[in-house]
């Protein structure tokens, strides 16, 4: 039986081959209790596999999977018991209610039918669909479908909840709405989410942390911070400013600064045009780069401190194959 402080998903060096294509490499991952987590990744980058042997339902070639304690290989069932899992489409009975669909699930998993009604008439609620619990499933939205997913896993009350890519074919609005349902539950109840996605914005939103996948490899994790940290080349800070009037005066006095390893960016002809400066250095030069540029009298358009979010990380990591 797991402490209160252990992992409630731990893997170690966990690998998953098909022939000769590593399709997970040697995984190694903790995650806590009430966390959510995020795992972000192109398609084909292994994200589905992982989840399949967290649920026993493929073998790892090698290494080993923990989830609540227990091995997903030898304890199959008793996994499926604590874990609910959503994949990317769910499959209901299309001329049934979404009511009965619940229901069914909730005897399949052995809970009798009274107290099945209960939780299933609560379940609905708590997802939005209360008001539409005897319609037939078959004329749902696809945002209706992924909301009624969510109370098929929660019904049978499960320690953790696996969703694999539940915002797909979504419109905006529907994708909003079931990330904060999806937060809202974790946090009300303690749940541990497990959130497989491409969509870098939606991880962002909701996640503690996210560990990005690539090629079968978690090639990083973290919180966003973090990760910002380790795409930072050499834990350099960025300094970025626009102005125009700008001069090359200027421009070399930006690089006697205390602490400057590289400036970026050249004078553009005429005095009316924007000159684009980047800053590298051994800490955060916002204030006296723009003291320079506004005593050289050039006009001074804008200047931040560059913040590393997903998008730079994603398209450092996956487009241009991982940190320097």
């Amino acid at each position: 039986m797991e402490t209160a402080t252990a992992p409630i998903i731990e893997l170690k060096q966990l690998k998953k081959k098909y022939g000769d294509h590593v399709a997970v490499g040697g995984l190694n991952l903790t995650i806590r209790q009430g966390e959510i987590f995020g795992l972000l990744g192109p398609n084909g980058a292994g994200k589905t596999t992982t989840i399949l042997m967290l649920l026993g339902l493929t073998e790892p070639t090698s290494g080993s999977a923990r989830v609540c304690g227990l091995d997903p290989t030898r304890q199959p069932l008793q996994i499926k018991r604590r874990v609910g899992y959503m994949p990317d489409d769910v499959g209901f009975y299309e001329d049934r209610t979404a009511l009965d669909n619940l229901i069914f699930t909730a005897q399949l998993n052995q809970i009798p039918r009274q107290e099945a009604y209960r939780l299933a008439e609560q379940l609905l609620e708590r997802v939005g669909l209360g008001e539409v619990a005897g319609k037939k499933v078959g004329a749902f939205s696809r945002g209706m479908r992924q909301r009624l997913g969510i109370a098929d896993v929660l019904i049978k009350r499960p320690n953790v909840i696996i969703l694999d890519e539940p915002t797909l074919g979504i419109d905006p609005e529907g994708v909003r709405e079931l990330l904060q349902l999806i937060h809202d539950l974790s946090r009300r109840e303690g749940l541990t989410v497990l959130l497989s996605s491409h969509h870098l914005h939606q991880v962002q939103q909701i996640c503690d942390r996210v560990g990005l996948f690539v090629r079968g490899e978690l090639i990083a994790f973290g919180d966003v911070p973090s990760l910002a940290k380790q795409l930072d080349q050499e834990g350099l800070i960025t300094v970025e400013l626009e102005a125009s009037g700008f001069s090359d005066a200027a421009l070399s006095e930006l690089s006697t600064l205390e602490d400057v390893v590289e400036v970026r960016g050249s004078v553009q002809q005429g005095d009316t045009e924007t000159t684009t400066v980047t800053l590298l250095g051994k800490r955060d030069l916002t204030t006296e780069a723009a003291g320079i540029v506004i005593q050289s009298g050039a006009q001074l358009q804008s200047i931040r401190r560059k913040q590393y979010g997903l998008d730079e990380i994603y398209h450092r990591y996956f487009e241009g194959g991982g940190l320097a």
